[in-house]
């Protein structure tokens, strides 16, 4: 009896495999093996690689139909692939590091499993590479956007007042208020976009979550991290910017409220504040119809204790 389940069982698990030679086993642990495609999105940075002899295309669009196609059929395989963008400014500086020849697919290769280990991706789906390649690109520049405002926030140096890390300090301030935010907020899908004019470059950051009517908040992770970053960065340096947030939940109308940037915190901003800055065209200065159904308003209180001093916020 054992001697036949065995048999049997052997059986069923060749059948699953599609046989029990070599071949059909390595089919089988193909489906396991994760992989990343680094893509060239655009025109310029397909035209930069097209200078290495041992880049195979001529066509942007020929090339991103047929990376399409290999993902498709990488899909239908049951194989798993990320999606990474490839910059061939950044690829030559990781060449010139790892002593590599740039002209080889042997380094194309190497660079592309560095960024599945450094650098945003997103997994193929089955959708258009039109359709993914917007959500890969704004990964990409939350983290950008993130590594620049953290590394400013490491720059900011101790407070002269009482030697601990301003960054730190910016940072624990901004969670407080972007958790007082959060709950704060009526039950329904909250969109968050907090603005801040710092030099060398503004930042610009969006969180978008959803609060339940037993008052839990369900966020991204990544997004908070993003956007709690920016708001500490714009705190600690005193630079101009804001928070918007708008609610959108079924039977009432969407609510916009939002405060200004104070080194304190988060100044509220008048129902009529809030009003010129949707209805007003930042280009010309003109006028726009405001939204219908939509209700511009001062924000709630945020219940949450002011700083108790504008030069020393902490």
């Amino acid at each position: 009896m054992a001697r036949t389940t065995a048999r049997t069982t052997g059986t069923a698990r060749t059948a699953r495999t599609g046989g029990n030679g070599p071949q059909s086993l390595r089919r089988v642990l193909r489906r396991e093996i994760a992989g990343t495609v680094g893509l060239l999105t655009d025109e310029r940075d397909f035209a930069a690689m097209r200078r290495y002899r041992t880049f195979a295309f001529d066509d942007h669009q020929t090339y991103l139909d047929q990376m399409e196609a290999l993902l498709r059929s990488r899909a239908s395989q049951g194989n798993h692939t990320s999606v990474a963008l490839f910059d061939p400014d950044e690829y030559v500086t990781y060449c010139v590091d790892a002593g590599l020849e740039p002209d080889a697919v042997t380094s194309r290769a190497r660079y592309t499993a560095e960024l599945a280990a450094t650098s945003p991706t997103v997994p193929y789906d089955g959708r258009p590479l039109s359709d993914l390649l917007p959500d890969l690109v704004a990964e990409s520049v939350r983290q950008a956007t993130w590594e620049y405002a953290t590394e400013a926030l490491a720059g900011l140096g101790p407070c002269p007042l009482c030697d601990d890390d301003r960054g730190r300090l910016a940072l624990a301030r901004a969670t407080r208020l972007l958790g007082a935010v959060l709950g704060s907020a009526s039950a329904g899908s909250l969109h968050l976009v907090c603005s801040v004019g710092t030099l060398p470059q503004s930042l610009f950051s969006v969180l978008d979550a959803g609060r339940r009517e037993d008052g839990a908040v369900d966020v991204d992770e990544g997004e908070a991290l993003e956007l709690t970053a920016v708001l500490a960065l714009g705190i600690a340096t005193r630079s101009p910017g804001g928070l918007v947030m708008r609610t959108v939940a079924p039977g009432r109308p969407d609510r916009v409220y939002g405060w200004r940037l104070r080194p304190e915190g988060l100044e509220p901003l008048t129902a009529g504040e809030v009003f010129d800055a949707y209805c007003t065209d930042v280009t010309t200065g003109e006028p726009i119809a405001p939204e219908s159904d939509v209700d511009y308003c001062a924000p709630p209180d945020l219940a949450i204790e002011p700083a108790a001093r504008p030069d020393h916020p902490h």
